[in-house]
């Protein structure tokens, strides 16, 4: 087991002979992967085996057992150790005395050691009592001393093991959803846990555990290289890091990547995912079976004694057309003829979600192995239970993942196989990019009663973000892609131009309600021009909503359901025939002018928080019984001035308030009283905590506006209190004029990480620039700002071409870091 030339320094019982030597095998770099491991297993074998020998002369009934991953000779670079001194019992000085020959050189050399001294006896009793025990001697391995003292307590653990398996089983079952809950799915996370997260290294063992109970088995194929993988990945990761880490954090990503002479740290997520996928299904089909088989276990003596003695067939009931279910799970009828029929992997998919049912292993793999392509377009059976699995909710998911799991999907949909277990790096999204799809088409069938074609609604869901695995605007290409693919799978022209108008404005409707003035006609006709007609406006305002549900929740609110709502009811009515109007300027309700009357008489600012709930019906019809609070509304009444804007958003900031959307406005006082105030209407919400005073706020705010209040160094004290963890760089904050965005104002973009201050920077730098700020409309999105600035000149016209470019570019320069 061990290469040459490093054999006899690790003969050396001394540390040094065996560091040098596992140094240079490190360092090496012609044998990654499973040879690197297998010949660090046996080299630590060698200098173990020399300390126990110098350590155990004369000694009798003693072996030292390797257990754990060092049992099964998977040894990363920062692996620790886990051994076992096995002894009779009979020279319990002479061991204690053992052990500390054996321990004190692993631990002067900085190794990890997870250690043990037992007799068999008591390895079996604690193995009995504690379920990890028991995992790890499964895979125990002899490596010096009394070879049958090892192979005794081998024997009777995998003996124990069988027999306690009906009830052992399900005990390590709820350790690895235990576990699953905890740390999170590896194949959808970001800085994924290799070894605890589901469908790592701690599934993949638990899988070698049942396959060693005799009670199931796991699936073999690609199992094992899937499991070589996230191991490789790991021995990249501590050689990366110098540290025995199994957490694949976001600044180590490129660097395991170049360790694995891979292009990128997309490409490493991709394999990790891939393989995590392979690990996860596996583990779902063997618990599956462990299931079945100990129910069959419990009901069978009872069934045998009432039939006489004679095996009971099985019950299959009828679900479709070849397709039935047997004992919990979703199979082929003995008739059916997958060479046959093109759509039977469709329709058994479309039985099983309806039903609620998994798909059972050896009918995907029956399917993937005999099912002949379908032809192009398809027929109309095919489409409709592509419609009816998209359709059936939450089971969709499992099914789904049972045909990827074979390749069926790719084979149906080519276009899938970019989008498969590509990351999302995007704080916002929860999944890759295909689960998001699919999530969207599970929160898509929750609304399909909201439309006249929900079979449209669900494949528009199933593609909208199909054109992330190609370079560009994914929308843009996402168009292209559904186009194509909604045409082979067999709907008409008009039903084609439909869903690629869905897919290519599936962000529409949100961009525009959050960053856009829904009083300005412009802003309205542009979104009535886009989508074309009502039908399609209805799919879209399903679609909008199904996505951001299904990106994760950041993305959706209350909030921003009531924004959609308003522009999507502006925009019918605009589809209907009717003309948008042109805004005019709102009276001031009372409250404001009470507000603006003091700030007059004060010579300063006043103002007022009112709590702010809105129940939002998407239908129409029912309004919740306790609607969600839509944040704070700050009202602020201030004699014109300059810098109002940034000082009011760094006092904001101060007391850790976020915006959600502003309004500003010079208001006109009675015709005896000279002068402006500005009018400022604000929805605001509390970081965390309660909210602060009014009176609070508006000491802080006379203290801005007068210059006596230091708001940058404030803010700069408070983030360098709160040290930043260590991470990935932000990319750098971009601005940007929208074109044709408003008739009445220019409207400017800004696109930065969202931090502390933020808004009062934005403001500072647009009061430098000497633009009025008619209105923003301002979006966080996990750790992305993403704000619009309706911005006029002194004139209160809009800036021309030139000016606005130079503002944005000035604006882009005060957001440097």
């Amino acid at each position: 087991m061990t290469s040459t030339g490093t054999r006899t320094e690790a003969e050396d019982s001394g540390p040094s002979g065996y560091a040098a030597a596992r140094l240079r095998l490190l360092q090496e770099g012609t044998r990654p992967g499973p040879p690197r491991r297998t010949a660090l297993a046996g080299l630590t074998d060698d200098w173990l085996t020399g300390l126990f020998t110098a350590g155990a002369e004369g000694m009798r009934g003693v072996s030292l057992v390797a257990v754990g991953g060092y049992g099964r000779g998977e040894l990363s670079p920062r692996s620790d150790l886990d051994l076992l001194l096995l002894h009779d019992g009979g020279d319990c000085a002479g061991v204690a005395a053992l052990a500390d020959r054996l321990w004190y050189p692993v631990w002067d050399l900085g190794l990890a050691l997870d250690h043990s001294v037992r007799t068999p006896a008591e390895a079996r009793r604690t193995a009995g009592e504690d379920l990890k025990v028991q995992l790890g001697l499964l895979d125990a391995r002899h490596l010096a001393g009394d070879l049958g003292l090892t192979a005794g307590l081998r024997t009777s653990i995998l003996a124990d093991w069988r027999n306690q398996a009906p009830k052992r089983l399900p005990e390590l079952q709820e350790l690895c959803a235990e576990r699953a809950e905890r740390q999170g799915e590896l194949q959808y996370l970001l800085e994924p846990d290799l070894k605890e997260a589901r469908g790592g290294l701690r599934d993949a063992t638990a899988l070698r555990a049942v396959a060693a109970s005799w009670l199931a088995d796991a699936p073999r194929e690609g199992l094992a290289d899937a499991r070589r993988r996230l191991l490789d990945v790991r021995d990249a990761l501590h050689l990366a890091t110098g540290r025995a880490t199994d957490r694949l954090s976001l600044q180590e990503q490129d660097q395991v990547a170049a360790e694995l002479g891979l292009l990128d740290a997309d490409t490493l997520l991709r394999q990790v995912y891939e393989a995590a996928r392979v690990v996860s299904y596996a583990s779902d089909v063997t618990w599956r079976e462990v299931g079945r088989v100990l129910r069959s276990r419990a009901v069978r003596p009872r069934l045998r004694a009432m039939l006489g003695g004679s095996k009971p067939a099985a019950e299959r009931s009828p679900l479709a057309e070849g397709v039935v279910e047997m004992d919990g799970e979703v199979v082929l009828a003995r008739a059916a003829r997958p060479d046959r029929d093109p759509v039977l992997p469709l329709r058994a998919a479309a039985a099983a979600a309806q039903a609620g049912l998994p798909l059972s292993l050896h009918a995907v793999r029956r399917l993937a192995a005999a099912t002949r392509p379908l032809p192009a377009p398809w027929p109309a059976e095919a489409r409709e239970q592509l419609v009816t699995l998209l359709g059936s909710g939450r089971p969709t998911v499992e099914v789904w993942e049972a045909l990827e799991a074979e390749g069926l999907i790719t084979r149906m949909l080519p276009d899938w196989e970019r989008v498969r277990c590509r990351p999302q790096r995007n704080a916002v999204h929860i999944w890759t990019v295909d689960r998001h799809l699919i999530e969207t088409a599970v929160r898509a069938s929750e609304l399909t009663r909201r439309v006249g074609r929900p079979d449209l609604l669900l494949v528009a869901a199933l593609l909208h973000d199909i054109g992330k695995g190609w370079p560009g605007d994914h929308s843009v290409a996402g168009e292209i892609i559904a186009r194509d693919v909604a045409g082979r799978i067999g709907f008409d022209r008009a039903d084609v131009a439909v869903l690629a108008t869905l897919v290519r404005h599936h962000l529409l409707l949100v961009d525009t309600a959050t960053r856009r003035d829904l009083e300005d006609p412009a802003t309205v006709k542009s979104v009535a021009e886009a989508v074309g007609s009502q039908g399609t406006l209805e799919l879209l305002h399903a679609l909008t909503e199904s996505d951001a549900l299904a990106t994760g929740p950041a993305a959706w609110s209350s909030w921003r359901g009531s924004l959609v709502a308003d522009l999507v009811k502006r925009v019918a009515a605009v589809l209907a025939g009717d003309a948008p109007q042109e805004p005019e300027a709102a009276a001031p309700t009372a409250e404001q002018e009470r507000l603006a009357m003091e700030a007059f008489r004060t010579g300063g600012p006043v103002l007022a928080l009112r709590a702010q709930t809105e129940p939002v019906d998407p239908d129409g019809d029912t309004v919740p019984d306790d609607p969600e609070p839509l944040g704070v509304e700050l009202l602020i009444a201030v004699p014109d001035q300059p810098g109002v804007l940034p000082a009011v958003a760094g006092v904001l900031a101060m007391h850790r308030l976020t915006v959600r959307t502003a309004g500003l406005r010079a208001l006109d006082l009675p015709d005896e009283v000279p002068g402006s105030v500005l009018l400022l209407n604000w929805r605001v919400a509390a970081e965390y905590g309660s909210l602060p005073q009014a009176a609070r706020l508006r000491a802080d705010l006379v203290r801005a506006l007068d210059g006596s209040l230091d708001i940058a160094g404030r803010l700069a004290e408070r983030d360098a209190a709160y040290p930043r963890r260590r991470g990935t760089v932000a990319p750098p904050a971009r601005v940007a004029v929208a074109p044709a965005a408003s008739r009445h104002a220019t409207v400017i973009e800004v696109r930065a990480h969202d931090a502390p201050g933020l808004l009062h920077r934005i403001g500072h730098a647009l009061e430098k620039a000497h633009v009025r700020v008619r209105s923003m409309h301002v979006s966080t999105l996990g750790a992305n700002a993403v704000d619009a600035f309706y911005v006029t000149g002194t004139g209160g016209a809009p800036l021309p071409a030139e000016e606005a470019v130079s503002v944005a570019r000035a604006l882009e320069e005060a957001l440097r870091p």
